[in-house]
């Protein structure tokens, strides 16, 4: 029943050579088809305008020797070599290093969290309880445990970094796509290609856009060939230029050119870095894809195949370019130029398929990363389709992706270049990376435990590459780096006003909870009718009992017989296992037939579908009846209240020796023999729309309260379930600043309205819903 059980783990953990070189040839098509593509546009984007080719080709070589030392220290050194290491338990990113350090350190803002999260095996995997061995990062951690103005400014920074990452996904595939069918220009004369070029490119980016909801699965297979063709046809054409037209051109590769290039150049090479920097676009790829493939198979991919591939293109379109002068305008200066011209229109071919392959991969890490904000509460509930039920985390959001497209066409037609494309980009690349290397010294600290020393030079050597070329990027503000900046402002505006106003809204149903006491002093029936079936309350609340509740007992005083109150949170690691899927608990004495229920996902976990949930759900109550709460506890039980003690459970699947379910069909759950029988539901005069039994092992014996419990439990089950939604209208309390009203009541409400209302999170079916509109003043 439970496919994810094994969706999540990281196939080549212990895997053969022969499974990880076919997991490396696999990742060349997911991770690097967007850095495979950057020779397309480096050097047209760096001779832009900041720098002319000369005789003395000071200037070709002084930019290669800038690329070969890029491409050598950012991707392969601290990515392929440092970063990689840094996986949350396989998974890689942003906001893995981010829930990383919310493990080592009490800094998460999770609203819901809780001690028995901590027993997560996920969680306890990394060692992230123990205590940095150095005595600064002892002081680190306390720090950021105290002030809770460092773990907002930790929170945003990781949002910044997420950000840009969106905004990558908008300006990668304009670029890319724009770039691939740039050697049109070549046929044409210079007034015309722009007006061909431009409708081919959007052209082309609406069929990407439009076939996202088909998933990559069907044509995913054709992905790594694509790139393995297109690395073999730019390191031949590049092995062809070096041999055939400048073969020392390899001296270039020398430290010693850049420095004759910033000596020559000065200003204006300075500012052409910001075109250098876009041959390390995708690189973020590497760490953001970790938890498709394994870090082996990465690092294969990467160091055999296109760094290579990708040096041969850089120095063969600069051979090329040492012999050929005089050329009038920078789009003479580009990848197509150094393409001989029998095999042009084949190369754009494969270029535009490269192009798309690589442009489909940063979109689908978009959809992801969005996933992940919207699971730990920054980012809007959106509508999330699974297009794969084979690959794990090949996702589609509808609304993001029409969003993705109006952006991505809007910069298209607004740039027409790639002068521009290349400045908004490449700042959203380099500020990605360095957002990357500050959370990194802060790993190295909390979660490697080293020295302080090794995380300052860490930040320090990697941190002034990546600020020289931040800089370089910056300057370009009004020359298309504005974009990034644009898009990832209003990105932040928006994860920061959701993430505030779903916080001020837990903090409020915390401040309103009914009292337990006063529930349990009504007795058994709770002062109400009961009428047939299981009641699901839907709470954000981890212990305590909703005000939503109480508001829905006071307009209509009947619930049903036997009442959930449900709880689905995340929590800050990848995945969480499905033996450690629910926390289940009594809420009063048994006979009150009241039960909470957490079910706790992580952030790239996939949610179920509303029947397959309802079952595990089930299963996990009554399998918490049969043991009489005997199962695994939650950490530090004997300092908990009563009604706080929660039992894991697992999902049906994991128990296979426990409580199993039937409906409908009862030919075909005796399958367990003579060690197993059967506790039916009592015969009725009307009969049921569908017939549910438990199948309950022999050994051990349970006893005769547990015995109705569970009969109780499987008739409300036969009567079916109805799941009770609160629908908040979120309003600032009188007296508060125009600010917070403006936030509260205009902002955080319209992304209220617009966004998927918990009933579809949950996939609960309209028939069985009833939603209880209540107003919070916050």
């Amino acid at each position: 029943m439970d496919s994810e059980a094994g969706a999540y783990r990281n196939p080549a953990k212990k895997a053969s050579w022969r499974s990880v070189l076919v997991l490396a040839y696999q990742s060349l098509g997911v991770v690097y088809g967007d850095l495979s593509t950057s020779p397309l546009y480096v050097y047209r984007s760096t001779f832009a305008e900041d720098i002319r080719h000369s005789e003395t080709n000071e200037e070709i070589f002084g930019v290669l020797s800038f690329v070969f030392w890029t491409l050598t220290l950012v991707p392969l050194l601290k990515y392929v070599f440092i970063v990689l290491r840094a996986d949350d338990n396989g998974e890689g990113g942003t906001f893995a290093l981010y829930s990383l350090l919310c493990r080592h350190a009490r800094v998460n803002f999770l609203p819901s969290s809780q001690v028995a999260d901590e027993d997560l095996s996920e969680y306890k995997k990394d060692g992230a309880r123990l205590s940095p061995k150095t005595s600064f990062g002892s002081r680190l951690k306390s720090t950021l445990e105290r002030h809770r103005v460092l773990q907002r400014l930790l929170l945003v920074l990781a949002l910044i970094g997420t950000c840009m990452v969106i905004g990558d996904g908008i300006l990668t595939p304009s670029i890319s796509v724009f770039s691939a069918v740039s050697g049109l220009e070549l046929s044409m004369a210079k007034e015309h290609h722009k007006y061909v070029e431009v409708p081919v490119a959007c052209v082309i980016l609406i069929g990407l856009f439009a076939l996202q909801h088909y998933g990559t699965h069907r044509v995913g297979f054709l992905f790594a060939p694509v790139v393995v063709l297109w690395l073999f046809c730019i390191s031949a054409i590049g092995l062809y230029n070096i041999l055939h037209w400048n073969p020392h051109v390899y001296q270039a590769l020398s430290p010693y050119y850049m420095y004759k290039f910033l000596r020559k150049t000065q200003r204006g090479g300075w500012m052409s870095l910001g075109g250098i920097l876009l041959c390390i676009t995708g690189s973020e790829a590497m760490f953001a894809d970790l938890g498709h493939f394994s870090q082996l198979s990465i690092q294969i991919a990467f160091t055999s195949v296109v760094y290579p591939s990708l040096i041969l293109a850089y120095m063969g379109q600069a051979a090329y370019l040492s012999k050929h002068h005089g050329q009038d305008h920078y789009y003479r200066i580009g990848f197509y130029v150094s393409v001989p011209e029998k095999l042009r229109w084949p190369v754009m071919g494969i270029a535009i398929l490269a192009a798309v392959v690589g442009s489909q991969a940063i979109i689908t890490g978009t959809f992801s990363i969005i996933k992940q904000c919207s699971s730990l509460g920054c980012f809007p509930r959106v509508k999330i389709v699974h297009t794969s039920s084979k690959i794990h985390g090949q996702i589609y959001i509808p609304e993001i992706n029409w969003i993705l497209m109006a952006l991505c066409l809007a910069v298209t037609i607004g740039f027409r270049d790639t002068k521009s494309l290349g400045n908004a980009s490449g700042l959203a690349v380099i500020t990605v990376m360095l957002v990357t290397t500050c959370l990194m010294s802060l790993v190295i600290v909390l979660c490697w435990h080293q020295s302080v020393v090794v995380a300052i030079v860490f930040v320090f050597f990697f941190g002034t590459i990546e600020a020289l070329y931040f800089s370089a990027s910056l300057v370009k503000f009004l020359e298309g780096a504005w974009v990034p900046i644009a898009l990832a402002f209003i990105f932040l505006i928006v994860m920061c006003v959701w993430h505030f106003g779903t916080l001020k809204k837990y903090e409020y149903d915390v401040q309103n909870k009914v009292s337990i006491n006063w529930l349990m002093s009504l007795g058994p029936s709770l002062g109400f009718v009961r009428v047939p079936g299981i009641g699901l309350v839907h709470t954000e609340l981890v212990s305590g009992i909703p005000a939503i509740f109480s508001h829905f007992v006071t307009n209509l005083p009947a619930f049903h017989q036997v009442l959930v109150f449900l709880c689905v949170k995340s929590v800050p690691v990848p995945h969480v296992g499905p033996e450690e899927r629910f926390l289940v608990g009594h809420i009063g004495p048994r006979e009150y037939r009241l039960y909470r229920c957490i079910v706790r996902y992580g952030y790239r976990d996939i949610h179920k579908d509303d029947m397959e949930f309802e079952n595990d759900l089930v299963c996990s109550i009554a399998e918490f009846i049969r043991t009489g709460g005997a199962g695994p506890c939650s950490a530090n039980e004997d300092n908990l209240k009563d009604e706080d003690k929660m039992t894991v459970v697992g999902t049906s699947a994991t128990h296979a020796d426990g409580i199993q379910m039937s409906e409908d069909d009862v030919d075909d759950v005796g399958v367990a023999g003579s060690s197993m029988r059967e506790i039916r539901s009592p015969p009725l005069i009307k009969p049921r729309k569908k017939r549910v039994r438990f199948i309950v092992p022999e050994s051990p014996k349970i006893d005769m309260a547990a015995c109705e419990e569970l009969r109780e439990l499987m008739v409300a089950r036969e009567a079916g379930v109805a799941y009770i939604l609160g629908h908040s209208y979120v309003r600032a309390k009188q007296g508060s600043s125009f600010l917070r009203k403006m936030v509260i009541n205009i902002v955080y409400d319209f992304l209220r309205r617009n966004c998927r209302a918990p009933i579809n999170a949950l996939s609960a079916p309209h028939a069985s819903t009833l939603e209880v509109g209540m107003v919070y003043p916050i």
